[in-house]
């Protein structure tokens, strides 16, 4: 599983995709490039607290993100969603759709949260896919994310009550 991920994600960034990982060299990357930030996801998940949810097809992995709690006693009935990402030759099946609600479902029926926070890049259209998803925008950070000079992008900040 660990290869898997890995070689989606890296074919996601290369492919301009947003989830760049902390510590990852700017595109175009290999799945190698990525391997420590799975191992990191890996290390923070427990039914209670994180979950790494897949979607396969005939048997291959097609696309995955994570649902995590918050671990501030305060936010503890919120969940972060991050890392959503599918498969590049698959996109347009619904595979992300169909993840995204079952974070939802996870969210809800397993772990007890009441909502969810994720936040996205602007310029990518990927505001439209969350609100047909049932999220809505609750703010965001002015040019927060600085893709090259010259190249400030907003940071999208959403929200669903579960």
């Amino acid at each position: 599983m660990r290869g898997e991920l890995a070689a989606c994600w890296a074919a996601v960034v290369n492919s301009g995709g947003a989830v760049i990982p902390d510590g990852c060299p700017l595109p175009p990357v290999t799945p190698a490039d990525v391997e420590a930030a799975v191992d990191r996801i890996a290390g923070g998940l427990a039914p209670e607290r994180g979950r790494l949810l897949t979607a396969t097809v005939d048997g291959a992995l097609a696309g995955w993100l994570v649902v995590r709690r918050e671990t501030h006693p305060l936010e503890a009935h919120c969940g972060v969603v991050n890392h959503v990402q599918t498969q590049v030759r698959l996109r347009g099946r619904g595979l992300g759709a169909a993840l995204m609600d079952h974070a939802r479902r996870v969210a809800a029926e397993e772990m007890g949260l009441e909502r969810l926070k994720l936040s996205v890049r602007a310029g990518l259209g990927l505001e439209h896919f969350y609100r047909k998803a049932g999220w809505t925008e609750i703010g965001r950070w002015p040019g927060a994310l600085r893709l090259a000079p010259g190249d400030d992008r907003d940071e999208i900040l959403m929200s669903l009550t579960l």
